[in-house]
């Protein structure tokens, strides 16, 4: 045994030695070394002490590798400790259940660790033997292994483990984020991670349809440029195909001089439509935007520029959107992709994977109903051959790690066909590389029907967001706002309130399902609104200002002061501010971003109840006069308006100073 714990220690710092010889010391006083009976038992008991010091040596080391700077995941630490833990109390058990979760009331303490129910369940299966879940909680509480966090276990009910946390550790981790500011948990090795969203279709407007990919898809870049990873957003654009043919003979016919002469095109989507029915109903036409479509892909330079000239007419309407709403994007449309498709239906066919029906060229992929069309009878391709395509240029040539398509729910067995073919050839390996369609669901009118105009037309997204600019003003006017805000502070509130609401409407719903778009209830400052979190963040910063502190002072505090969470209300706020991290990596793994919005709202009210039951200022009653000014109350509020700050920067939304 001593040769054992000098091995797990090599290598190791003194100081860290010193905390696995208090650990070996610890395992005598529970009787694990030196009193087994039997040599079987000696062999259980050295299992465990191995299990426990390499926790510790990995722990130490892991510590070590990790910024000094990053917030810790408390809940990935006890799911740590308790791994380690079940582990040692149960070492011939392969893959036992690790459940880890906030505590729901105060009186089961901070966390709880509910395995114990599991472990019970594969004893009695596997070996036939019948242990009380309580039996083994108490097994497991009795090998946690030696860490800051946690305070003391408690056993309750038919096998809970509920963990109090120290309160010494919860205070140093706050006291961390107001010195470094809000940041990622340690995520290791830097990935690549392809975001795909918002994808419009050149020369037709965007509407209600494109909001809720642009506005997902852009929380998930800032989250996961946030977390650290390298992040490439990509717009899938609409920018090739049949409907160019029509597009490039009706400029022909209505702008003759479009070579020399830029066309006064202003209403693309009246364009669009004109063209269209032409199409419909006029058979030379017809076949002469075939002829276009011919010319276009051959790259015959006339048609190109026309191409070009229809395409940048609807990339300034696009780009009028994406600026109202903060959005950044890299423009890849399907034309990108136009030269790598034959190699593509090449490649399928030297791999033996096609079958021609008909005089099409399709996939039959295993477990899919529906092949995919890599090549139409005329020998043109289609959005199944553009999007093939995609995928194995973003996997093999930007090198991927992750790849994640925001696009709506109807488009979910596409692309589930999309990568299974993309496996089938050997392009990635789920195990290795993720490839996620994050879908969501329709927005509907109060109605609960798709959402429309009383005309029964698709809403103009730029109509939307001017509404919601004049219904944000309307409001702040109703409130009197424009009576103590400069001009300039009013238009910041206007547009904050406006936007904000508009995006937190749709982040704060689960994407997976469709969710009723209504102005009165976004801009309602009460409940679970844009309008409620940005005023309350408003009220939490004005509150040092108010009792005369600067940031530097706040500063200089965080670094000198020990922040007291002895009242119930501080207790619960800190704990609250701290899971933070643990919320962004829950969406890190499911892209759900409502989790998000969820725990702004509870961290708004959490801080409320606090700010109702303990004084940050305290004023003489008779004179208004600052007598006193609890300095660790103060610093748990900057932590809460720190910490705010960034859940709005990750959901896109600009919070003012005042409102």
């Amino acid at each position: 045994l001593p040769c054992e714990a000098a091995h797990c220690t090599s290598g190791i710092p003194e100081n860290e030695i010193k905390l696995l010889t208090a650990e070996i010391e610890r395992l005598k006083n529970f009787g694990c070394l030196g009193v087994s009976p039997s040599l079987e038992g000696l062999r259980d008991e050295n299992a465990k002490l191995k299990y426990r010091l390499n926790f510790l040596k990995k722990s130490l080391q892991e510590e070590r590798s990790k910024s000094t700077k990053s917030m810790i995941n408390i809940n990935s630490c006890l799911q740590e400790i308790f791994g380690a833990a079940i582990q040692a109390a149960y070492p011939d058990l392969e893959n036992p259940p690790l459940v880890v979760t906030p505590s729901q009331q105060p009186k089961f303490g901070d966390y709880q660790c509910n395995s114990a129910m599991g472990i019970s369940q594969i004893l009695l299966k596997t070996r036939e033997q019948k242990v009380s879940p309580r039996e083994i909680a108490e097994k497991i509480a009795k090998n946690i292994p030696a860490n800051e966090c946690i305070e003391k276990v408690e056993i309750a009910g038919p096998g809970f483990i509920n963990v109090h946390l120290r309160k010494d550790f919860v205070s140093k981790q706050l006291s961390s984020l107001l010195i470094s500011g809000v940041q990622p948990p340690a995520i290791g090795k830097r990935k690549k991670v392809v975001v795909d969203f918002s994808s419009p279709n050149i020369a037709k407007e965007m509407h209600v349809g494109h909001l809720r990919s642009t506005i997902i898809g852009e929380s998930m870049c800032r989250l996961f440029e946030f977390a650290g990873y390298d992040v490439l957003r990509l717009n899938h654009l609409g920018d090739w195909g049949t409907q160019f043919g029509m597009l490039i003979a009706h400029l022909q016919d209505k702008f003759p001089d479009y070579l020399t002469v830029s066309p006064p095109i202003g209403d693309l989507q009246a364009f669009y439509k004109e063209s269209k029915r032409r199409f419909d109903t006029e058979e030379e036409f017809k076949k002469r935007a075939y002829q276009c479509v011919v010319l276009l892909q051959s790259k015959n330079p006339d048609f190109i520029k026309a191409w070009n000239l229809i395409c940048d007419v609807s990339r300034r309407e696009f780009q009028k959107i994406y600026n109202c709403l903060d959005i950044t994007i890299i423009e890849r449309g399907e034309s990108f992709y136009h030269e790598m498709m034959k190699d593509i239906v090449k490649e399928f066919e030297d791999k033996g994977f096609v079958q021609v029906d008909d005089g099409r060229k399709v996939v039959f992929v295993p477990g899919f109903p529906v092949p995919l069309t890599i090549m139409k009878s005329d020998g043109g391709y289609t959005y199944d051959t553009s999007d093939l395509a995609a995928l194995k240029h973003r996997l093999c040539e930007e090198k991927a790690d992750i790849l994640i398509y925001v696009v709506d729910s109807g488009q979910s067995v596409h692309f589930q066909t999309v990568f299974a073919a993309g496996q089938m050839i050997g392009w990635y390996d789920p195990k290795v590389t993720r490839v996620a369609h994050a879908a969501f669901g329709v927005v509907l009118g109060e109605d609960k029907k798709k959402f429309k105009t009383r005309s029964g037309d698709t809403v103009r997204l730029i109509d939307l967001l001017e509404e919601g600019l004049k219904r944000a003003m309307d409001k702040l006017k109703d409130k009197e706002r424009d009576k103590v805000l400069t001009p300039e502070e009013l238009k910041a509130a206007q547009t904050s309130v406006a936007f904000g609401c508009i995006k937190y409407a749709d982040l704060s719903h689960n994407r997976l399902n469709d969710y009723v778009f209504s102005f009165d209830k976004m801009l309602d400052d009460r409940g679970n609104t844009a309008a409620y979190l940005l005023y309350a963040f408003t009220r939490i910063r004005a509150i040092a200002r108010l009792a005369n502190i600067d940031e530097q002072m706040l500063r200089k505090a965080a670094r000198e002061e020990v922040l007291i969470l002895d009242h119930e209300k501080e207790w619960k706020l800190g704990k609250c501010i701290l899971r933070f991290p643990e919320i962004l990596q829950k969406i890190l793994e499911d892209l759900l971003l409502h989790t998000l919005c969820d725990y702004l709202y509870e961290l708004a009210t959490t801080f409320t109840e606090f700010y109702d039951s303990c004084y940050c200022v305290e004023k003489d009653r008779q004179t208004g006069q600052i007598v006193k000014v609890n300095m660790w109350r103060l610093l748990l509020c900057e932590a809460t308006a720190t910490v705010m700050a960034k859940g709005f920067d990750i959901l896109g939304i600009k919070p003012v100073q005042r409102m």
